[in-house]
């Protein structure tokens, strides 16, 4: 395992741990390529649909599905792009496999929380007998987590808990959607999305606290601020110039 996926795969499974045995937990590299797709064209493992050869995402999820004892789980990290891409027949596989009621929770995680680079990711939970079946439970987690220096973030325990016992009261058929945070969804309502797993396609933004501070005051306010940004701008672009003057290059 790479050092930079040793974080957020032990977020993963301490998640995972909270409230069920996994039977697969996986950190699969990124958008893989090449995986050597056209010796795997008739490959058993690709019930949903041939994984395109550049990109190994959906290889990885099917792999893994194709491996699930009756009841079994999977807990995975994958790249945000997995959730909605529509090339070379993902959006396909996708929709197939979300129509199948294997997908459980979808969890974004937040950026910085690897050690060598800023992406964000997100945390998959597939069950091939889920408890709250014809559901799937959104979880936008991107505002959680508290950075420990400027590149790095870290979920405390009380962060890893609250997402841990959201899933745990979706499954328990016990949870209230969360304006911004959390949201329950039928196949129904992904399929009207594109059987596209964004959360926040299903979470929606949170309401925001009134500040108290009458509108054309505001619009006043930031008006200026933005003026004063304005004029700061020119004055480096004036600075800039006339030291690449200085040294033989006009602009």
């Amino acid at each position: 395992m790479r050092i930079d996926y040793i974080k957020d795969i032990s977020t993963l499974c301490k998640i995972s741990l909270l409230f069920h045995v996994f039977q697969i937990i996986h950190n699969p590299p990124f958008n893989y390529h090449p995986w050597h797709q056209e010796e795997l064209t008739e490959d058993v493992r690709w019930k949903y649909g041939l994984p395109p050869a550049n990109n190994a995402n959906y290889a990885w999820i099917q792999h893994m599905i194709h491996h699930l004892a009756p009841n079994g789980k999977i807990g995975l990290v994958l790249a945000n792009g997995a959730l909605s891409s529509q090339t070379s027949g993902e959006g396909e596989i996708r929709k197939k496999i979300i129509e199948a009621d294997l997908v459980e929770a979808i969890v974004a995680m937040p950026t910085n929380l690897f050690y060598s680079v800023t992406i964000p990711v997100t945390l998959w939970f597939i069950s091939r007998n889920k408890k709250n079946k014809g559901k799937t439970v959104f979880i936008d987690a991107r505002g959680l987590g508290t950075m420990v220096d400027r590149i790095h973030r870290e979920l405390p325990d009380d962060d890893i808990q609250k997402i841990a016992k959201t899933v745990g009261a979706f499954q328990e058929d016990k949870l209230e959607d969360e304006k911004g945070f959390c949201a329950v969804a039928t196949l129904q309502d992904i399929a009207k999305q594109d059987y596209i797993l964004t959360p926040g396609r299903y979470v929606g933004i949170a309401e925001q606290e009134d500040d108290g501070e009458p509108f054309e005051e505001k619009m006043q306010r930031l008006t200026n601020e933005l003026s004063g940004l304005f004029q700061k701008s020119h004055e480096l672009e004036k600075e800039i110039r006339e030291k690449l003057g200085a040294i033989g290059y006009e602009l």
